[in-house]
């Protein structure tokens, strides 16, 4: 990994299934007012949904299974194959199943174990749903989840420990600016190696973070801790991809 002595990028990732677990990455082609290829391409209903797929709209996470009320989720670990769209779904290192999701029988062996698996959590059979071009993310806009390492080193002081930034779901983690630096770019342009993005909003954090995305346990009071020292419950940034190119680890981070 190139390390550049300014800002830069230190970590890459995507989630391809909402609620289920990131996948590293090392680059990340990315198309202007697009997500990262394949984040949250699709999402697990909880019971009846509500998602149409021929007018898929977004939706409030609460219609899927999510770390914030479905904390075992974070026990799993998934791999998302590009080109055949295939998800394996492992758990302490052995395949439990796995399933084409462009296909009925595909998704119908995801259904079913995750019927078992997250059995008491459930308001209905579990289905898998997707639209072409649609990203189940939090907010409505197609954008990317940005972090940074030093706002993180600043609330580790503030609880006491070390904090994995996966708890907060980004797609693109940065270092080398100063702590909560990125509460000033809403509206700024962020050169990341080849592609330009804009800030548009803070992310206000929910309960999701309080999960350890290693063990599943809640075992943090995140929420609270930010708003008792820092007066406020956001952390990291979304940003709209407003120039594409690909972002590689290790890239330059201009504000």
């Amino acid at each position: 990994m190139a390390h550049s002595s300014g800002p830069c990028v230190r970590g890459l990732y995507r989630y391809p299934v909402k609620g289920l677990s990131p996948e590293p990455l090392e680059r990340m082609p990315l198309r202007a007012g697009e997500t990262a290829p394949f984040d949250r391409a699709y999402a697990i209903e909880n019971g009846p949904g509500g998602f149409d797929p021929e007018h898929p709209a977004h939706l409030p996470k609460i219609h899927f299974l999510m770390l914030m009320r479905n904390e075992r989720l974070a026990t799993l670990e998934t791999r998302f194959d590009d080109v055949t769209e295939t998800l394996i779904i492992l758990r302490a290192g052995k395949r439990v199943a796995s399933g084409d999701l462009r296909t009925p029988i595909g998704r119908k062996m995801i259904e079913q174990f995750l019927a078992a698996y997250m059995q008491e959590e459930l308001r209905g059979a579990p289905r898998v749903v997707s639209a072409p071009g649609h990203s189940f993310s939090d907010v409505a806009a197609k954008c990317l989840h940005v972090v940074s390492l030093a706002s993180l080193r600043e609330l580790e002081r503030v609880v006491g420990r070390p904090l994995n930034p996966l708890r907060f779901r980004p797609n693109l983690v940065i270092d080398g600016c100063d702590p909560w630096a990125e509460r000033n770019w809403i509206g700024s342009p962020l050169q990341v190696g080849a592609v330009r993005l804009e800030v548009f909003k803070l992310t206000e954090r929910c309960a999701a973070t309080n999960v350890d995305p290693e063990t599943g346990k809640r075992d943090m009071a995140i929420l609270a801790a930010l708003q008792r020292a820092f007066g406020h419950t956001d952390f990291g940034a979304y940003a709209r991809v407003t120039a594409g190119g690909t972002i590689a680890l290790g890239d330059p981070v201009t504000v």
